[in-house]
């Protein structure tokens, strides 16, 4: 190689020997000297003759391990007015203590309308045997999967008021002290929104009109029609025009659509009475007190609901409730819907009325009210007659919730 390259530059010298050849005035060709400047530098980097080397053994590389998962968080079912957080069963207060055997009317009377979600918990439940506490315990652990229930932005404590169905003396035509009617919903109420208020109703002819021939029937006391309606339905000892009598049942039937104002939150406000004493009862003797006030506390509540007239041949049977299903004493509850939905088993812990007494029960979801709202929030049952009255009307207690739902 290194004779070719001297035989290169001398015929490059000879180039600048011919006439007209200097190089310094015509200078060669780019591709010319590139030429040659590319032979040098392949004959200058050109490897010597030597026997193939093998190729290297191939490496082991470990693979790459995956990073450790991170702790998935807390199960959670949100609803429109709530969420609910995957819990345990120990969690749950009490949850060993309760007769919870108790639960089966109820539970069979909400699957009488079961979501889809529960038609096969519910198909199971029609045909269980008879069990104990203990055996009813374990069906519902093996079925179905605790969640407490939480406001949106986390909160757990909420309220828990109490309802019952009053039991009262009514008449089917004004006669003496009765002659405060009860309504059945008039003809015109779908085309007048909102309807009459509570205090046009007592006092304008031309509402009253209105509702000319729709008396139910009559009892002796305002504050009677009032809790009526604020309980959305109760029981009629019904004398009739014949002087018979039969319990009845006032069943709900529609409102005047105005908005429910509470008669204890005015008296709060007007100072007549305290937080504390503006219990059902205390509202009472308040009104007994204040003869001459009792239409000024009643008009503050403009709202007014209507009655249809059932028949009642179970006195053990509760009032239908927004599910659509008769009441159980002591095991429904009222709630929100769009925090709990009708038909769900709820775990309550909350206490007794003016007490600290742990109230630790399995209620179920089956009914619902206008003061029903919040994420934790429930309304309890406590049935009918004069014990049920006095625990409705004091409870006001600190509540949490755990609704129960299929896996």
């Amino acid at each position: 190689m290194s004779n070719n390259i001297a035989d290169l530059f001398r015929k490059l010298a000879r180039l600048r020997q011919r006439p007209g050849g200097n190089v310094t005035s015509r200078p060669a060709s780019a591709s010319a000297i590139l030429f040659i400047l590319g032979i040098v530098a392949g004959c200058a980097t050109a490897p010597p003759d030597e026997p193939p080397q093998p190729a290297p053994a191939p490496v082991d590389v470990p693979a790459p391990q995956p990073k450790p998962a991170a702790a998935a968080p807390a199960d959670m079912l949100l609803q429109a007015h709530s969420r609910w957080i995957a819990a345990e069963w120990h969690e749950l207060p009490g949850w060993q203590l309760d007769r919870v055997a108790e639960i089966w009317p109820a539970l069979r009377r909400g699957c009488e309308r079961p979501t889809a979600a529960w038609a096969r918990l519910c198909a199971d439940a029609r045909s269980a045997p008879a069990m104990s506490d203990e055996q009813t315990r374990q069906w519902l652990q093996q079925r179905l999967r605790p969640y407490r229930v939480e406001s949106h932005d986390g909160a757990a404590n909420g309220l828990c008021t109490g309802y019952f169905e009053p039991l009262i003396e009514a008449s089917r035509l004004p006669r003496g002290a009765m002659r405060v009617p009860l309504y059945g919903a008039p003809a015109d109420l779908l085309s007048r929104k909102p309807y009459w208020t509570r205090q046009q109703i007592d006092s304008l002819p031309l509402a009253q009109a209105s509702l000319r021939g729709r008396e139910l029937a009559y009892v002796a006391d305002p504050l009677d029609a009032l809790i009526l309606q604020i309980q959305g339905s109760g029981r009629l000892v019904l004398t009739e025009a014949d002087g018979s009598r039969k319990l009845v049942r006032a069943a709900f039937a529609g409102h005047n659509d105005q908005p429910y104002r509470s008669v204890g939150r005015w008296l709060i406000d007007q100072r007549e009475l305290r937080p504390e004493q503006a219990s059902w009862p205390g509202i009472k003797a308040w009104a007994k007190a204040n003869r001459n006030r009792i239409n000024e506390m009643l008009w503050t509540n403009p709202r007014v609901v209507f009655f249809r007239e059932e028949p009642l041949p179970d006195p053990e049977q509760g009032p239908r409730g927004a599910q659509g299903v008769p009441l159980t004493p002591e095991r429904s509850i009222a709630v929100n819907p769009q925090s709990i939905p009708y038909g769900t088993p709820v775990w309550l812990d909350t206490t007794e009325p003016l007490s600290s007494t742990p109230l630790r029960r399995l209620v179920m979801a089956q009914d619902t009210g206008s003061a029903i709202t919040g994420a934790v929030r429930a309304d309890y049952f406590w049935g009918w007659g004069d014990v049920a009255e006095q625990q409705a009307g004091r409870m006001k207690q600190s509540l949490r919730m755990w609704v129960l739902w299929p896996r």
